[in-house]
């Protein structure tokens, strides 16, 4: 299978503390700036697979780069520098205790609470009369509380997020108008590449400045779904499911096979087929999203290789 980071064990020079998410290893360097490694690990509904999936973290924390990178004229962002394939370096937040998803289509999680007779999301009404991966006449934004340790995010409406005091109304007016335009800019960047953005996650915080700026990923496979666009069209005229770019290939995987994260359930057994098909799966989502041919890094020694990059760069501070 190669090398893939798993949980890292780094102890940097002012290192202040460290945070492990479903995915990302967080230091923070005197409370100043973050080191944020993408490893391996796979989630799924919530849950983190026992096997890591090569090249996964660079491919993840590559996109999500590329596209700040891409939308930093319209939404400022946390990144400082890039300083290994699979770590980005940025200022310290204050992350706000929601995620802005923005919704284009009927699909994913919205498809599924649409089948069960709910009409409403996250205070937002869904139309009438429309099917799976139709678009919506407006995109909807149904945001999630920020789940910690790992449980499961809830949906929020709007109205909860203020009258429970989470985001201040000012603030959030400001995500409100971040997100739109993120997903406006996602959506044009993914036309140009035969894509189309269906529906994404964006995470917001604030500087010690009080500055809100965009954090994490941005419209990367794991936070976003793509369809191509070539045929969607004729596919939904004729009933049939949509070619689609994201992570859903592993969900619909793990549901065949018996698990949605649910209690008492078992992760079916990854063969190392499985894992290096959904490796290749992930290359394939790299260079459709971007347009570019991914290109691997060197993992032989993919530990010392990300804390030597990392120590080089802090040594610049």
């Amino acid at each position: 299978m190669g090398n893939t980071i798993n949980n890292t064990e780094f102890n940097f020079p002012n290192q202040k503390s460290f945070y492990r998410g479903k995915v990302r290893e967080v230091y923070n360097i005197n409370d100043e700036i973050l080191v944020m490694i993408a490893s391996d690990r796979l989630s799924a509904f919530d849950v983190v697979m026992p096997k890591q999936i090569p090249f996964k973290g660079q491919i993840l924390n590559q996109i999500a780069a590329k596209m700040m990178e891409a939308t930093k004229d319209i939404v400022p962002n946390w990144i400082i520098a890039i300083p290994d394939p699979n770590v980005a370096v940025g200022h310290l937040c204050t992350p706000f205790k929601v995620e802005m998803v923005i919704r284009g289509y009927l699909s994913g999680h919205a498809a599924r609470e649409y089948k069960a007779g709910k009409r409403m999301l996250c205070g937002v009404p869904m139309p009438e009369g429309i099917k799976e991966n139709d678009k919506f006449p407006e995109p909807m934004i149904t945001p999630s509380t920020k789940a910690d340790g790992g449980s499961h995010d809830e949906d929020i409406s709007r109205e909860d997020i203020l009258a429970q005091g989470i985001v201040s109304k000012e603030d959030y007016e400001v995500l409100e108008k971040y997100t739109k335009a993120l997903f406006q800019r996602g959506t044009e960047i993914a036309a140009k590449r035969g894509l189309i953005l269906v529906d994404t996650k964006y995470e917001f915080g604030k500087t010690k400045e009080g500055k809100i700026v965009l954090i994490d990923e941005i419209h990367t496979p794991d936070s976003s779904r793509y369809f191509y666009a070539e045929g969607y069209q004729e596919r939904q005229n004729k009933g049939e499911t949509q070619k689609q770019l994201s992570k859903e290939f592993v969900r619909q995987w793990l549901i065949e096979n018996g698990f949605q994260g649910l209690r008492g359930q078992q992760i079916p057994e990854m063969s190392d087929e499985k894992i290096n098909e959904i490796s290749d799966r992930y290359i394939e989502l790299y260079e459709n999203i971007t347009g570019e041919t991914f290109v691997k890094s060197d993992v032989s020694n993919i530990m010392d290789r990300i804390e030597k990059n990392v120590l080089t760069f802090l040594n610049r501070k």
